[in-house]
């Protein structure tokens, strides 16, 4: 009989996050919360934007709201506590509230990748196929996509949780990072987890490498079809339609590969906190500047929306 009480029994685990001075602690949680109010700032932008601005109601801009959304889910599931910690260098997290954050971070960690591929997918056709693209992308064809983003996302993120959820934890109950992470939670783990671990290497390579290469196989078909367009000002501009989402991609699979395709290994902790942050507090807020910065629709909706605002004062 095994005599070792499930984590639920101890109500909480430790987030280890970052040893630093007073001052470093607090520096952290200055710069994590400015970049935090940045990036609801903009992504909240983007939503309202796309949503007051009919010009912007097309499948494209319908993929980067619900990009947003998965941003603000993935961000504020963490950096929130992460603030909290380096304030009051209150450490400790309730399992539930482990549970909770661990759900959602999955599911916008998703919802993020297969959004990704469905606006690789809108390129590919706006490009490749310009005369047939309204014919294609109706309005229920992507709004099933972006449904099916998140049904499999929470589908996903779910039977994580409750598998995490059943393990035991009877040694350390640090975890070895800033916020729930689903590999360092596991690492904690006094239940056998090979068979765990080996299912979320094989589903990381389902889920981002997989999608990825999908992705990829639509650029090599934007960029053959771009090299066809004679006129340089027209490979110019079918370029610059599909550079903000290139960019993007780059931004958010780059740090997310690193992280989750490779063998865990003691020398690499703090580099996996690193890269963590990276992909969890900064990728989100530079993601609307990416789209913002590159789109000339995105800067005249803003001056559409001012000049209104200017003419009913």
């Amino acid at each position: 009989m095994n005599d070792c009480p499930n984590v639920s029994s101890n109500h909480e685990f430790t987030i280890v996050a970052f040893s630093m001075s007073s001052l470093g602690q607090l520096e952290l949680s200055f710069g994590i919360l400015i970049i935090y109010l940045i990036t609801i700032l903009e992504n909240v932008a983007i939503v309202f934007l796309v949503y007051f601005v009919p010009k912007l109601h097309t499948p494209m801009y319908f993929f980067l709201v619900n990009l947003a959304i998965a941003d603000i889910t993935s961000t504020s599931t963490c950096a929130p506590k992460l603030i909290f910690i380096t304030l009051t260098r209150d450490h400790r997290i309730f399992f539930s509230c482990c549970m909770i954050q661990l759900y959602f971070f999955i599911l916008g960690a998703d919802g993020e990748v297969f959004m990704l591929t469905s606006m690789a997918y809108d390129r590919y056709l706006a490009i490749c196929k310009p005369l047939q693209y309204y014919v294609i992308m109706r309005k229920n064809v992507y709004i099933t996509l972006v449904a099916s983003c998140w049904l499999f996302g929470a589908l996903n993120s779910l039977l994580h949780t409750i598998l995490t959820s059943l393990l035991q934890f009877c040694n350390s109950h640090e975890i070895n990072n800033f916020f729930c992470d689903l590999n360092s939670v596991i690492a904690l783990s006094t239940s056998n987890t090979e068979s765990r671990k080996i299912f979320i290497f094989f589903e990381a390579g389902v889920i981002f490498l997989v999608q990825f290469i999908l992705t990829i196989i639509s650029y090599v078909f934007i960029f053959s079809a771009i090299l066809k367009i004679r006129s340089s000002a027209g490979r110019m501009k079918a370029f610059s339609s599909c550079t903000s989402h290139l960019i993007t991609v780059i931004l958010y699979y780059v740090p997310g590969l690193l992280l989750y395709m490779k063998t865990d290994s003691e020398e690499s902790k703090e580099q996996d906190t690193l890269i963590s942050m990276i992909y969890i507090v900064l990728v989100p807020m530079l993601n609307p500047l990416v789209y913002s910065l590159r789109n000339k629709e995105v800067w005249g909706a803003i001056v559409m929306l001012r000049n209104n605002k200017m003419l009913k004062l």
